[in-house]
């Protein structure tokens, strides 16, 4: 294991040992001590009893691993452990790593007082070299209706897994994955989840609505990737990542949190919105996967359930969505792993490859703060930025979006993307970063790009996780017809 895997791990493990000591929120009595550690051999469950000190929400952080396990390993991409809580499926917890993965989980809402986790090496839906799976730092915490968060809690919608069909081997669609061959018994079947577009994280955004005290409740998930969509060079240029991040389901409450009828809606197919007449679960909306880019459907009847915690809040005016990504390194390791073993990353790839990438480790990851002023951008008309990157003693730029006017940045607040580097390159090579006005489609109808900042600028490290940000600097520019590009960071002659 490398130093940078090393700090990450040990990172993940510090937090798991801190929380271990608060206990179940809210409770009176002594909650019973869960294991130090669960150690379930394939087929295996255990079971433990715990304690909720009042009625809620409840939440469960764990910590994750799986011997001989590496999502990137064809027939041993993960090892599943189903949850069940006093008897009821509560959610499928996929691992994909042999090293510890902190991982917070969504337990229902709970009547206060003694309940039963039952863990399960789940057999069916866990790849044929998987042989074990070890949880440890358990820790349940308790979110009632007195506290902070709890409205967001109480409605966070149940994904079920996709069971449609993958693209067939030659499939036209750039994101058809290498792993869907009859040979292999999980993908495109009712377990796909376990090796393909794994959902990883899930995260939620409040907005005031029009009427006063009422609240718009945003829910979205980070997944693995899309097995259809956008290509992975696509993702790396407009969004910085080859994870797909959407929103899946929202929900105006008023301020006693209650729901207003008929203001649920869904992320559906060709990303439509949709009205949510699905069923319920409490108040927690059931929904499944339906297509190749993890677009919802209504009333799902897959046999994986995702219940991940969505306690997690981030303002997407304030901060871009790969943020989420940012505070669970990790997610950055799975998602290079997908690619690589998906075939969507080529060395020797021509260099505007409209469907490979090179290694992920190669890439430089930005967050830009901008704005489009002027004539607004509509499908069919848009202006966009491209980022440029220069190297000291390289004549050459290189730049986000290739040489391709559609992989442009179009949206605005903060945005990511990411550029290719030649291997090996490291911060201190980087000897400027500019931003250049792209028409991305239709007319330029002169509408100016407004920067205002570098939020973030990393690479990944030998280990496939994020090092440091090197940046955050202000970098106001405005990009016009006249002026269509704009200098954002010189490094200084001489220095770091």
């Amino acid at each position: 294991m490398s130093r940078g895997l090393r700090r990450a791990v040990g990172a993940a493990l510090a937090a798991a040992a801190l929380t271990v000591g608060l206990g179940a929120c809210g409770s009176g009595d002594k909650a019973p001590a869960p294991p130090a550690e669960v150690v379930l051999n394939r087929g295996q469950d255990t079971s433990m009893p715990f304690r909720t000190g009042a009625e809620g929400e409840v939440l469960l952080d764990v910590t994750t691993a799986a011997p001989g396990v590496s999502w990137g390993s064809p027939g041993s991409e993960s090892a599943v452990v189903s949850l069940f809580v006093d008897n009821t499926y509560a959610t499928d917890v996929v691992i994909p790593a042999s090293f510890p993965i902190k991982r917070s989980l969504a337990l229902g809402h709970l009547a206060a007082g003694d309940h039963t986790l039952r863990a399960q090496f789940a057999a069916d839906r866990s790849p044929q070299a998987a042989a074990s799976a070890r949880l440890t730092g358990f820790t349940f915490r308790t979110v009632t209706p007195q506290d902070n968060g709890y409205q967001a809690l109480a409605h966070a919608p149940v994904v079920y897994g996709r069971t449609v069909p993958l693209p067939t081997a030659g499939s036209p669609d750039a994101g058809a994955p290498s792993s869907a061959t009859a040979a292999d018994p999980l993908a495109g079947g009712p377990f796909q989840n376990a090796i393909t577009d794994t959902p990883l994280l899930a995260f939620h955004s409040e907005a005031p609505t029009a009427i006063s005290g009422h609240r718009l409740l945003t829910y979205s998930m980070v997944w693995s990737n899309e097995d259809g969509g956008t290509s992975a060079p696509a993702l790396m240029a407009q969004w910085g990542r080859t994870t797909d991040i959407e929103w899946t389901y929202q929900v105006e409450i008023d301020a006693a949190g209650n729901a207003i009828p008929g203001s649920a809606v869904i992320q559906g197919p060709d990303h439509t919105t949709q009205p949510f007449t699905g069923r319920s679960e409490g108040g927690h909306p059931l929904l499944g996967t339906c297509t190749l880019n993890n677009g919802m459907c209504q009333n799902p009847d897959g046999p994986m359930r995702f219940a991940l915690s969505a306690a997690d809040t981030l303002d997407p005016n304030a901060d871009a969505r790969e943020r989420q990504m940012d505070r669970n390194p990790w997610t950055y390791w799975v998602m290079a792993q997908e690619v690589a073993r998906e075939g969507k990353v080529d060395e020797n790839k021509a260099p505007n490859s409209t469907t490979k990438i090179s290694d992920p480790r190669n890439y430089l990851y930005l967050i830009i703060r901008k704005n489009t002023v002027g004539t607004p951008n509509t499908e069919n008309n848009w202006v966009g930025l491209s980022v440029g990157v220069r190297l000291s003693g390289n004549g050459e730029t290189y730049r986000s979006n290739k040489i391709y006017p559609l992989w442009a940045i179009e949206q605005d607040t903060p945005a990511a993307t990411a550029v290719e580097l030649p291997p090996g390159t490291v911060a201190e090579d980087i000897s400027t970063i500019e931003a250049t006005r792209v028409v991305g489609a239709g007319i330029d109808r002169g509408a100016r790009i407004t920067v205002d900042s570098i939020e973030r600028a990393f690479l990944l490290g030998p280990d496939g996780v994020p090092q440091q940000s090197f940046l955050f600097t202000p970098a106001k520019a405005t990009l016009s017809q006249a002026a269509p590009t704009a200098t954002l960071f010189r490094r200084p002659q001489g220095g770091s």
